[in-house]
């Protein structure tokens, strides 16, 4: 029997590129399917550079609260592939993505196409033949020729923060990044855009000006801050006050009123305050700030803390450094900072939050192409002013802080790679459901 590794695979031969921005192959097969994605539930379309899997986190945990069924797409995974594709609740089985992966590539029958291309192709078909209120679907890279952008009139559109990553593919400035993002905006499509640059924020309101599209700005047309230990939601309509959300960290107030502006705006009273108040306590987003609870804190120093982040670019460092200089306000802890990063990506910016804030930083290596080696990033890490080491695994490097005596638990922070984030998961136990 065929399994979704063996072709997955074969998908990743169909292409010369990993990535080639474009809507064409994609329309190509979906026709050959019967055109599954003219035939599907409302969609709320998110793109962004930062935030787009927490908004999405939460928009699903308040419309499941609500009872209604959600469909979800998004990328990447950390541990499996089937984390892309959620079924009105539910994790796609093996069986179902065996099938779909047998119709679609029977569908292409060897035309070229991207890995990105072809499985988002197998998302639409599996959603089709699945009842569904509503669909949450995450661009995958930029937007306007992102394959999901096939997507001809959504029931929203939402535009998270926008910063400088894939300048390779989207252009080297927040303008020119904010277009490509912008290209999901829809004539007839109302957009919910997310606090943020001021120059993205120009760029989108221009974009949706041009087609007669109806904008929701945050931080003019809606706000959220917290308040005695609460969080409040403001908007034309209403003053809510509502339970911090479970995603630790302030910039998760701003992804939650996101995705309340957004509820508000396509469902109205049909989302009641109950199930939001449910989807704040109840969000979960693997590699986001995760507290790691496994078999990793048994190599650990005793007592200690250990955290889980996928944050990959600038402004995603950022938001965990600021996170982490909440946490330390409220709990006192060493931070240990374990990191390992792409090739692609700059170590100055992935590091500079972090300065002054880490007591010790272990650059480590892990298994996959494109990887930057250990030794650059502790090289760059010392000329930043970190007190870097070079370790070996997480793991290698876990134990190596074990061994030491330590008049207060440390607090052991490991990120710089959703590849590595996917890695640390696998070897904690602690697999996304």
């Amino acid at each position: 029997m065929r399994t979704s590794d063996a072709y997955l695979e074969r998908f990743l031969s169909l292409h010369p590129k990993l990535i080639d921005l474009s809507l064409g192959r994609t329309e190509r097969l979906l026709a050959k399917l019967g055109n599954p994605e003219a035939r599907l539930p409302p969609v709320i379309h998110v793109a962004g550079t930062n935030g787009k899997g927490s908004t999405i986190a939460f928009l699903r945990a308040m419309l499941e609260a609500a009872g209604k069924r959600v469909h979800v797409y998004t990328s990447p995974h950390l541990v499996r592939f089937h984390e892309r594709i959620r079924l009105a609740g539910t994790l796609v089985s093996e069986a179902e993505l065996v099938a779909a992966f047998g119709r679609v590539e029977a569908a292409n029958a060897g035309e070229p196409i991207t890995f990105f291309e072809i499985t988002t192709a197998v998302a639409f078909d599996l959603f089709v033949r699945h009842p569904a209120d509503v669909i949450l679907l995450e661009v995958g890279l930029g937007g306007r020729f992102d394959s999901t952008n096939v997507i001809r009139k959504p029931a929203l559109a939402v535009i998270t923060p926008v910063s400088m990553d894939h300048r390779e593919f989207l252009g080297d400035t927040i303008e020119k990044i904010a277009f490509e993002k912008a290209g999901i905006i829809k004539r007839g499509t109302p957009l919910i855009l997310a606090q943020q640059n001021e120059r993205a924020v120009a760029v989108c309101l221009e974009v949706a000006a041009k087609l007669g599209v109806e904008a929701l700005v945050g931080g003019q047309d809606f706000h959220a801050f917290e308040e005695n230990g609460r969080l409040v939601y403001q908007d034309a309509d209403a003053l809510l006050d509502l339970p911090l959300p479970r995603l630790f960290g302030r910039h998760q107030h701003g992804n939650a009123a996101t995705a309340i502006a957004a509820l508000r705006r396509l469902f109205g009273e049909d989302i009641p305050v109950t199930a939001i108040e449910a989807g704040l306590q109840n969000v979960e987003w693997p590699a986001r700030f995760q507290r790691l609870t496994g078999a990793l804190t048994k190599l650990a120093p005793a007592g200690s803390e250990i955290w889980l982040d996928g944050a990959h670019n600038a402004d995603g460092a950022s938001v965990l450094g600021e996170a982490l200089v909440a946490l330390e306000e409220k709990s006192p802890r060493p931070l240990i900072l374990i990191m390992a990063t792409m090739a692609r990506k700059d170590p100055k910016e992935l590091l500079a939050p972090f300065v002054g804030l880490a007591q010790e930083f272990f650059a480590v290596r892990f298994d996959q192409d494109g990887a930057r080696p250990a030794n650059e990033l502790m090289a760059e890490a010392r000329a930043q002013g970190l007190p870097a080491a070079l370790a070996g695994t997480v793991e290698d490097t876990l134990r190596f802080l074990a061994a030491r005596d330590w008049s207060t638990p440390p607090r052991i922070v490991i990120g710089g790679s959703l590849y590595l984030a996917g890695e640390v998961l696998a070897a904690d136990g602690s697999l996304p459901q």
